[in-house]
């Protein structure tokens, strides 16, 4: 049952239209984020990686021509970056797809609260950056 007060500002009144209808289409959405893959390459192509929606390694292609001159820090460094990047682009994917199911009007509230936008020393940015950033500080203090 839906309770429709008598006197309602039409503003409010469309953002609870556009709100109803981004909850109906939920599953669709959720869906089509879940279908989201991240590709990235190294600079020399030679490593491929392709993530999934949450950014878990789902692919790793490497090129044998890489083992002709056996580099592991290197290798190590293109697979690290190839998947930085893949994630990065499944990210902001995922992030295309949310902010087209939500009223424009709320784009204001929405860009508050971007990764890029938060301070550095706000909890809240910590919490935005990848697994991949926090491990590297990580191996970088110890």
């Amino acid at each position: 049952m839906d309770y429709e007060p008598m006197s309602v500002n039409p503003v409010f009144r469309e953002l609870l239209d556009q709100l109803k209808e981004a909850t109906r289409s939920i599953p669709e959405t959720q869906r089509r984020m879940m279908d989201q893959t991240g590709v990235a390459f190294s600079p020399d192509r030679m490593v491929k990686v392709v993530v999934g929606p949450r950014g878990q390694l789902v692919d790793l292609e490497i090129d044998p021509r890489v083992f002709r001159q056996p580099n592991a820090a290197a290798l190590s460094a293109m697979i690290l970056q190839a998947s930085r990047d893949a994630v990065t682009q499944v990210t902001e994917s995922v992030q295309r797809i949310m902010n087209e199911r939500m009223p424009p009007e709320l784009a204001e509230i929405r860009a508050e609260y971007q990764p890029d936008q938060i301070g550095a020393d706000d909890h809240l940015s910590d919490l935005m950056r990848s697994d991949a950033e926090r491990y590297a500080e990580r191996k970088e203090q110890s």
